[in-house]
């Protein structure tokens, strides 16, 4: 399934920024956590999802984990665990 980050504004709107990224399904306005939110909103791939993490619903990023597959091979080359 396709997945898209989908802005929510405050009570003034796009003029005033975004207050959380939430993450739906295809093509739907309604967020996995089961916010609705404005079918103009602006829309983010979700592979950008960890950039503003304090605009980030918490909810909506724990069911994409849920869903999304762990693939090993995606962090071989990434940054290694430091020593405890």
């Amino acid at each position: 399934m396709e997945h898209q980050m989908r802005a929510e504004y405050g009570p003034n709107g796009r003029s005033a920024g975004v207050k959380t990224w939430h993450i739906v399904a295809g093509d739907t306005g309604t967020a996995m956590c089961g916010k609705e939110l404005q079918p103009d909103s602006e829309t983010r791939d979700p592979a950008q999802w960890g950039q503003q993490p304090n605009l980030s619903c918490h909810t909506c990023g724990a069911l994409l984990l849920r869903e999304s597959p762990y693939l090993p091979a995606e962090h071989e080359d990434g940054p290694k665990p430091s020593a405890w």
